[in-house]
């Protein structure tokens, strides 16, 4: 496993807006300036920081940025097209017909390079297009040397795993590129008859993949051996120690693969933490370019930057309240939404009660079957629900460009999660609003987060309307009792049409 991060600032606000802006960009080639000085290494690493997780309050309410490692600069503020980098006819033909016709500045910095072989770290923040980062040079690789499992993608969800699997099978129809996904809640055996079959991308969950190495025999993970490019998707995440760590899993899944030196790794995130820092120490193989290191936009622009951020204050008590009246306020109503809950259970009160009041509402947390969660997310998509109440499952790498609003109805305890939570809306340089909806005791959780983005949030204003008002006139009655309702279906294993789940017994003493 190797790894590598060097921080390209510079890229600027505009630069990725720009692009998305003016997808109609010009053909025009134009030269990256990216060569080296001579006798100066342009990718240097300098001690970088750790990222502080730390919820410190600050002493005069002021907010100011972590302290920035010293590293060269490089430029992606230039406007150019895949051409320029080096992107092949085909796959520059089928961008196009997806209507992606300019890189982004994480995709101008990291083709290139993986194009010349270097194992890569690229950051860069949520909606700025990592997977194509990734996904264009391995089909391009692939093509000159096709092969067997040339390629693993591993991603910590499922569903941001269906995503890359439904984006790579659209960008590599030209070709009959073959990608298999391996996630939990698929069925086992036609996953290992896949396997066996010798596809060219495997896209996978590490527990998934990982019971299939240690279970489906031989035969079906051999192909794993000979794999070019492993890619670590969301490697924050999947390289966090702690509880609920996804490591050994990890660990499992890397002892069947070549060794670091024989194979190209590449690591995206959209948040630096030490842990993915530290991958730059694995050795290389003798003559293999020094690994290459991009950040780009995760420090001064953590969140996009057309997002804007509210708070509203709702004691802990009526927070339901507040959310129904800010689901139903006039700037609101039409708008699709994303409510985030820290806990499962939460997300399933959340769903049947807003069900209840009448809102056009499905979920999406680790308590459903995949079916459902394919199903839910699916219809969420298509706008057949217009909320979505999610855990932190959602939270990362879900492009539906339709999301106008997110609102955190629990506050997350670690600033970077709601990085992630808010990188939901304000994609590809769309306007989004984030509400997160604040208690008496999420004082010190807000100033961590402000600390971490580097902006304050403002209160929620909207023009002719006043939430608590509305509150105490016409939502503490007809929410207290839908929430009431809500629970007992909960209790009595009713789905949220109220319709009994077969196999689920009434809990007994409820009569009495």
């Amino acid at each position: 496993m190797q790894s590598p991060y060097a921080e390209s600032e510079g890229s600027g606000a505009s630069s990725d807006e720009e692009i998305s802006d003016e997808q109609k960009g010009s053909r025009k080639r134009r030269k990256l300036s990216l060569e080296k000085e001579p006798g100066k290494n342009v990718l240097a690493i300098s001690s970088v920081p750790a990222l502080s997780r730390i919820q410190a309050k600050k002493t005069e309410g002021s907010v100011s940025n972590a302290p920035k490692a010293a590293v060269p600069v490089l430029d992606v503020q230039e406007k150019s097209t895949f051409a320029s980098i080096d992107v092949a006819p085909w796959l520059i033909a089928s961008l196009s017909s997806m209507e992606i016709k300019r890189p982004t500045g994480i995709q101008k910095a990291c083709i290139p390079e993986i194009l010349k072989g270097r194992n890569c770290i690229g950051g860069s923040r949520t909606g700025t297009g990592k997977t194509m980062a990734f996904s264009v040079p391995i089909l391009q690789k692939w093509a000159e040397d096709p092969m067997g499992i040339f390629a693993l993608v591993i991603t910590p969800t499922r569903e941001l795993a269906i995503q890359i699997y439904e984006q790579i099978k659209a960008i590599s129809a030209p070709q009959g590129f073959k990608p298999i996904l391996i996630t939990g809640g698929g069925d086992q055996r036609d996953q290992a008859l896949q396997l066996a079959s010798r596809p060219h991308m495997i896209i996978a969950t590490p527990g998934r993949l990982a019971d299939h190495i240690l279970n489906s025999g031989e035969d079906t993970i051999c192909g794993l051996r000979r794999v070019r490019f492993v890619v670590f998707d969301e490697a924050d995440r999947l390289l966090a120690p702690g509880k609920g760590s996804m490591l050994p899993d990890l660990e499992t899944c890397l002892s069947v693969l070549p060794p670091a030196p024989q194979r190209q790794t590449l690591l995206f995130t959209a948040t630096v933490t030490p842990e993915v820092l530290a991958l730059k120490e694995q050795p290389r193989a003798p003559g293999r370019p020094p690994i290459f290191i991009c950040e780009v936009d995760t420090e001064d622009l953590a969140i996009p930057p057309k997002l804007k951020q509210l708070y509203l204050q709702a004691p802990v008590t009526h927070r339901e309240c507040y959310l129904h009246v800010l689901l139903g306020t006039p700037a609101n109503l039409e708008k699709s939404v994303i409510i985030f809950a820290n806990r499962t259970k939460t997300a399933t009160l959340l769903e049947y009660m807003l069900r209840l009041l009448g809102h056009r509402v499905t979920a999406l947390h680790s308590g459903l079957k995949q079916s459902e969660r394919v199903a839910n997310l699916a219809r969420f998509r298509a706008q057949g629900s217009r909320i979505l109440v999610a855990t932190d499952v959602a939270a990362r790498g879900l492009d539906i460009p339709e999301v106008a609003l997110v609102i955190n109805y629990d506050i997350p305890r670690d600033p970077d999660d709601y990085i992630h939570r808010v990188g939901r809306t304000a994609r590809a340089g769309r306007v989004g609003h984030s509400v997160t909806l604040v208690g008496q005791r999420d004082v010190d959780l807000v100033l961590a987060i402000e600390e971490r983005v580097g902006k304050k949030m403002e209160e929620y204003e909207e023009e002719g309307v006043s939430i608590e008002g509305r509150v105490v006139r016409e939502a503490l009655k007809p929410v207290t009792e839908k929430k009431r309702e809500a629970l007992l279906n909960m209790e009595e294993g009713k789905d949220i049409h109220g319709k009994r789940r077969a196999g689920v017994q009434k809990k007994p003493g409820r009569n009495m």
